[in-house]
């Protein structure tokens, strides 16, 4: 007989059909389904089966993906999806020796990279893949606004997409406040990732800090005894005042 009611692997997904979790906003909750990343450490065939080369009997293809560790210092750079990569190797290159556990890991470089909407450079640790991919995109911004959540895989990276797409949402004039024309053409520029600013503010949030800003939406301060008190008293004094006969002199 089952411990649980409900297997442990559908546990998160059960948990957001629940209390506050069903009141976040529709298009966060949809932010949150899992979708697959663009391989980076393997290649797809993307077929089941094909032809023998030297029989031509039809045989089934082993199309499985190298698991990766993505560790948490991952979450602080832009990693371009690459990650760990654990196995085993031969001792001196030798088929026949003894295997040996190795963690193949990325190589990282600290780079200076500038944002044309938040007007400044940000230091961060990167792979070679992000900046040929920032090179591809045209830019770190293009980069940052178009890679899509599980591409980029960096709580970094997302913030950053929160930050601009709230920039462009609100068009803040703090962006280059004395060229007002450059302020506009770079609003130009990326007009087409601009979306409202009631969604950019969950962009990149994670489920803690949306449950944390949902609760902050709905918490109300009460309103102080005094004051209730006083509006009452108001308020029966308009009645009194209203209830009182007026009376008029004749001149």
């Amino acid at each position: 007989m089952p411990f649980h009611k409900y297997p442990p692997k559908i546990w998160e997904a059960l948990k957001l059909k629940q209390g506050i979790y069903t009141r976040l906003p529709k298009h966060y909750l949809k932010s949150l389904e899992q979708k697959e990343p663009t391989p980076v450490h393997w290649k797809p065939l993307g077929i089941k089966y094909r032809a023998n080369p030297n029989t031509g009997l039809k045989e089934r293809v082993q199309d499985v993906p190298i698991p990766i560790y993505y560790p948490p210092e991952s979450q602080d750079g832009l990693w371009g999806g690459e990650g760990w990569i654990s196995g085993f190797r031969y001792a001196n290159n030798d088929k026949m020796s003894t295997r040996l556990y190795k963690t193949w890991k990325t190589q990282l470089f600290n780079r200076e990279l500038y944002s044309e909407i938040l007007d400044h450079k940000f230091t961060i640790a990167v792979t070679a893949r992000t900046l040929d991919l920032i090179d591809a995109a045209y830019g770190f911004d293009f980069y940052i606004l178009q890679t899509p959540k599980e591409d980029l895989n960096s709580k970094l990276g997302m913030d950053l997409k929160r930050a601009m797409l709230l920039r462009l949402a609100r068009k803040d004039t703090e962006l280059y406040p004395n060229d007002s024309s450059k302020r506009e053409k770079v609003y130009n520029k990326f007009k087409r990732f601009e979306i409202p600013e009631e969604e950019a503010e969950w962009v990149g949030l994670s489920l803690e800090e949306a449950v944390e800003k949902q609760r902050l939406l709905e918490h109300k301060e009460p309103d102080p005894l005094f004051k209730t008190c006083v509006d009452k008293l108001v308020k029966e004094l308009t009645i009194q005042k209203l209830s009182e006969p007026h009376v008029t002199e004749k001149n």
